[in-house]
């Protein structure tokens, strides 16, 4: 009898070491999931994806062809101005805008052109984009990627309601106050006109009235300033605010002005412009990583002209140092 005690005795002290170990197997993988889920990869890169010069009412053919481009990118939309042609009202953005990229209206961070306020302020585009666009009076705002700091501006300075752009007006003492607000921040800005451009109309192409932004951004070292207003696409190696080449921190401007509209054709090449093209519908992919991006631009569907590369976050390099 006391053996058959001592053999049970034995039985039950082996059975919940089995059992035990049955449960924690299962219960050890759950962990490994979620970790899969939330590998730093995956919430901390971000893409920017967009253009300007988009939608003409006389034919939608080049917006169509854009905005199938994005159909199949996910991130965030900028939309860098002259969005519906060509006086930017209401009608034109519900019936040639809406049908095209207002598909991506509600991941879409809009910013004002010429066109919006011809002969305006703006009415059509402010009542499409029903706040979503900032400030009706001002148009110009910023939000967060991540690691990254992106800043909407107003270009249109000619605009009585916003007081200019030079130093010492709203915009600009906005923005060097927003900047001060992120000092760590890698900087992406962008809006409709470019202060630099091979365009082959000057006073079309290059906006000198926009040197206080550039300078308020190249103080709190931007990396990047998109923009549109010139219908093709060229890319400047990085440079200070008076044009001077500046690899370590200067800023890289793109203009993407080729989200469908038409092409305009560019002049002689600008110092320090690495790369150009006027006969290319497409959009500019922007990814945006911890300390450093990378650009691609990618052609409509049969275009054969592309261009990528990366760069490094100035501030994330002088926080590393």
């Amino acid at each position: 009898m006391r053996s058959w005690t001592l053999l049970v005795s034995l039985f039950l002290l082996a059975f919940p070491v089995s059992v035990h170990a049955q449960k924690a197997g299962p219960a050890s993988s759950e962990p490994k999931r979620k970790n899969a889920e939330n590998s730093p990869s995956a919430v901390t890169t971000f893409t920017l994806v967009g253009a300007g010069d988009i939608a003409g009412c006389d034919n939608l053919g080049g917006a169509q062809a854009t905005a199938a481009l994005i159909e199949v990118i996910p991130g965030t939309v900028f939309a860098a101005g002259d969005l519906a042609y060509d006086r930017g009202t209401i009608s034109e953005f519900r019936n040639c805008y809406q049908p095209t990229w207002g598909k991506f209206k509600d991941r879409t961070k809009p910013a004002p052109g010429n066109h919006e306020y011809n002969g305006s302020s703006a009415i059509g585009y402010f009542q499409y984009w029903d706040g979503q666009a900032g400030d009706a009076k001002r148009g110009y705002y910023s939000y967060d990627l991540g690691a990254w700091h992106v800043v909407v501006l107003n270009t249109n300075c000619d605009v009585p309601s916003l007081g200019g752009c030079g130093p010492g007006s709203p915009e600009e003492t906005w923005l060097r106050q927003d900047l001060a607000e992120r000092p760590n921040a890698c900087i992406v800005a962008y809006g409709h006109h470019a202060l630099f451009s091979s365009g082959l109309f000057s006073s079309h192409a290059r906006h000198v009235e926009l040197r206080s932004f550039w300078q308020a951004l190249y103080a709190a070292h931007a990396d990047l300033i998109l923009a549109g207003h010139e219908h093709s696409y060229e890319r400047f190696a990085p440079q200070n605010p008076q044009g001077r080449l500046d690899p370590q921190n200067g800023i890289r401007q793109i203009t993407v002005g080729t989200g469908g509209k038409s092409h305009t054709l560019l002049g002689f090449a600008r110092p320090n412009s690495e790369v150009r093209n006027d006969d290319t519908f497409g959009v500019l992919k922007l990814t945006l990583l911890p300390g450093k991006y990378e650009w691609e631009f990618v052609p409509v569907a049969g275009g054969s002209f592309r261009d990528r590369g990366e760069g490094t976050c100035h501030n994330a390099s002088a926080t590393a140092n």
